[in-house]
């Protein structure tokens, strides 16, 4: 078996990082947003869930702001999970995927959970599964905990005008951003990841990992909001957005 050194990790996040702020020109500017929320809950010490974190960058972001945290990344990709434990060696990851029911007994967890939170992972589940994560999410978390679910979300079954124009200021900023220049997108990337032999075992596991991304993504805004009411929490709005850029947050 290959050992993946932490410098090899290292390059290919960055390059992963790279090709995420190709839809994300405001990518730190939402993680800021985030954590932002989180160390305003005024605790020193916070514990984190981090949904869907891939190779950890919101993870690794949270423990450079809030040293004193606890934060559980959890994924069901065994080649993110591997980049992640690689580069990050104080992160501590689970693999377990959010949609099969009970996977928050893997986390350990001595005490309730203050926030849990995701960015870009979550429309990758279907509707149907998405009550039950959110459902399952609100039985760890703490009275008065966050959910901070950051994504591309769209208003279209509300106000489909606002929702068109969210999405142009969105376009019209990455064109500035790019100047017509992308880097390499999502699929480049994989292609890239997964012809490297170095990568082979990892990514021979993704295939009965539950790491596959089937079915028609989950953006509109109200199938979350929705979903989050259902699940129990009293307060679900957006806290920060930028065009269909949105984090939105839900109070437990």
């Amino acid at each position: 078996m290959v050992v993946l050194t932490h410098d090899a990790a290292q390059e290919w996040i960055a390059r992963w990082d790279r090709q995420q702020e190709g839809y994300l020109p405001d990518r730190e500017e939402r993680f800021t947003a985030l954590i932002d929320a989180v160390e305003a809950l005024d605790r020193p010490d916070p514990l984190v869930i981090d949904l869907g974190c891939g190779p950890g960058s919101l993870s690794a972001r949270l423990l450079e702001r809030l040293p004193e945290a606890t934060v559980i990344p959890v994924d069901a990709d065994p080649l993110l999970i591997g980049l992640g434990q690689a580069a990050y060696p104080r992160l501590d990851f689970v693999s377990a995927d959010l949609r099969t029911p009970g996977w928050t007994k893997a986390l350990g967890l001595e005490r309730p959970a203050d926030a849990a939170v995701s960015t870009t992972a979550l429309h990758w589940i279907s509707e149907p599964d998405l009550k039950v994560v959110y459902a399952e999410v609100a039985t760890v978390l703490r009275p008065g905990g966050l959910l901070l679910n950051g994504d591309h979300l769209d208003s279209d079954q509300t106000t489909p005008v606002l929702a068109r124009l969210e999405r142009a200021l969105h376009a019209r900023e990455t064109e500035r951003v790019f100047a017509g220049s992308p880097p390499e997108d999502w699929r480049q990337w994989w292609d890239a990841i997964t012809a490297d032999p170095d990568f082979a075992e990892l990514d021979a596991a993704r295939t009965t990992a539950g790491a596959d991304h089937h079915g028609s993504e989950s953006n509109l805004l109200s199938m979350h909001v929705n979903a989050l009411r259902e699940a129990g929490f009293s307060e679900v709005g957006t806290l920060w957005q930028h065009g269909n850029n949105r984090l939105l947050c839900a109070v437990r």
